[in-house]
């Protein structure tokens, strides 16, 4: 096993104060503007050090996305991405330290997923803006006392009361295997569909597939004002067999086509532990499926439920290739949280195929990482083709980027592993950023009913200055940086920092009483340290 840094052996008996005392004393806080170390503390802990061979061999399925290198500016100004508001990586570290005392494995970690669970408190446009969203950026220094800044891309779509819900066809597509029938898995999902029928309209429709050994239509589809009907149906609900989830996709989306309301929502909501093992089981076969039927303007969401089952790499990718997103859910608690906090967020768009390119000024920029986002990575020349897919913006949704920024004569970090920077011949291509701008960031999306045809629209933003210190940032800023840095930790990137985690603590503990996701990571990550001190042998 690797070494856990003394430091963070120093900080455990620090530490031990806080938990003894509790965390309710407002005053009480972990504290330190500098490593104790005296600086990064290169390599970081691996958490899959933690796992015995049978849960590598037998638990869930992740599959690896890698880091994100710096790259050389000069070389290549441009990083382009496709927008992301899942939240199941996120999900899944909550899952294994509050159900299992354990980190997740490294392999399960998406830092943006983490960074992107958090509301932050970004400018929205009002009814009178002409796009559905607004764009935020700022920059303050590393959190991890290294010669690099972090730049924060934030993006705030509309707010529930400024966009008019419109109506809706729900397909519940429930996986009734024998793997479901845990009290983790089924139970919730019968516990979500109930919640469900109070925030959806009277009008809007739901219709129930079910499938294990076959596949079955519980319930056709049935206004939500007939609830007695469709709690009956969801009740009834059981647990057997194999799990023939390729046939039953055709048979959900049959079902969403012959309840389509023109304009309105169309969406399928597959509600499974994520693996199939009769029928179409291939993530090609099934994203090839899904690309198909979204354009005809029927949409996609994974929800993924317990744990030593899930296959997390294609629920992500199905959820992807429907423009949906993609959650796991292991408790009750979780379950109507979803349900009264996401659930119609994240089937009512305000924006599609959102694409992000940020641009960065080679005279003030010498290198950049995005942190995360390495599946969602687009290719900076088709940032301006219409026709390549991207991610979608639901009603309130936040999306939140971070770059780690080398700026011009600045020193690049070296970690130990660390893959080479990313250089070669100088871009020799046209630049928009202005010659006083650190970067400029533009942002590139279709209206909600626009077709294949329509052009999409951009808007972009700049920045002009830094933030001198970090703890004179905003603090969300801050909370984002220290959930990356910590996130990066559990990833086991060559960027991590174990030795810094006193100062992750400081910030997460200032932040705590900001609200109840904030005051829930904090916990969970007080969970942690003692299993990542454990790792030091």
């Amino acid at each position: 096993m690797k070494k856990i840094t003394f430091a963070v052996v120093a900080f455990f008996a620090a530490i031990s104060l806080l938990v003894v005392s509790g965390c309710g004393g407002g005053d009480q806080s972990l504290v330190g503007s500098s490593s104790s170390s005296g600086g990064p503390t290169f390599p970081p802990l691996n958490p899959d050090d933690l796992l015995t061979d049978y849960e590598r061999e037998q638990g869930d399925q992740f599959q690896l996305v890698g880091t994100h290198p710096f790259v050389v500016v000069t070389h290549d100004p441009l990083s382009t991405f496709g927008v992301d508001v899942d939240t199941a990586s996120y999900d899944i570290f909550r899952r294994d330290l509050q159900n299992s005392n354990r980190l997740p494995q490294a392999d399960s970690v998406r830092v943006e997923e983490y960074i992107n669970y958090f509301d932050y408190g970004y400018p929205a446009p009002t009814l009178k803006d002409e796009q559905p969203f607004q764009i935020s950026l700022s920059a303050a220094p590393h959190i991890l006392d290294r010669a690099t800044h972090l730049l924060r891309v934030g993006i705030q779509a509309a707010k529930p009361a400024d966009i008019e819900k419109r109506p809706a066809n729900l397909v519940f597509l429930i996986d009734r295997s024998g793997s479901m029938a845990g009290s983790d898995k089924l139970p919730l999902v019968q516990k979500l569909l109930i919640e469900a029928l109070g925030i959806l309209d009277p009008t809007d429709t739901v219709t129930l597939v079910t499938y294990a050994s076959g596949t079955a239509v519980e319930l056709e589809p049935t206004k939500v004002e007939d609830k007695a009907t469709i709690v009956s149906a969801i009740n009834d609900l059981s647990a057997s067999g194999s799990t023939n989830g390729g046939e039953a996709i055709q048979l959900a989306y049959q079902q969403a086509h012959a309840g389509f309301i023109a304009g309105g929502i169309n969406h399928v909501i597959l509600c499974s532990d994520g693996d199939f093992n009769v029928g179409t089981t291939s993530n090609a076969a099934l994203v090839a499926l899904i690309e198909e039927q979204r354009k005809t303007g029927v949409t996609f969401t994974a929800l993924g439920f317990g744990s030593g089952n899930l296959n997390d790499s294609m629920l992500e990718a199905t959820s992807n290739a429907g423009n949906g997103t993609y959650a796991v859910i292991s408790s009750e608690r979780q379950a109507l949280d979803y349900t009264n906090n996401r659930l119609l967020s994240n089937i009512a768009y305000v924006a599609k195929d959102m694409k992000v390119q940020v641009e960065f000024n080679p005279q003030l920029v010498s290198h950049y990482r995005l942190i995360g986002y390495e599946n969602r990575d687009i290719k900076d020349d088709e940032f301006r083709e219409d026709e390549v897919d991207a991610g979608e913006i639901g009603v309130g949704h936040r999306v939140t980027a971070l770059y780690e920024l080398v700026l011009k004569g600045g020193a690049l970090p070296e970690p130990e592993d660390a893959p080479e920077p990313v250089d070669g011949d100088d871009y020799d291509g046209p630049l928009e950023v202005a010659g006083d701008d650190y970067v400029l960031v533009k942002v590139r999306y279709k209206e909600v009913d626009a077709t294949a045809e329509d052009p999409a629209k951009e808007v972009s933003s700049s920045l002009k200055t830094l933030t001198s210190q970090l703890n004179a940032a905003d603090a969300d800023l801050r909370w984002a940086a220290a959930v990356a840095a910590f996130a990066e930790i559990l990833k086991g990137s060559p960027f991590a920092d174990s030795g810094y985690l006193e100062q992750i603590g400081a910030i997460l503990a200032e932040q705590r009483t900001r609200d109840s996701d904030r005051a829930e990571f904090y916990q969970l990550f007080r969970l942690a340290l003692p299993i990542l001190g454990n790792a030091g042998g």
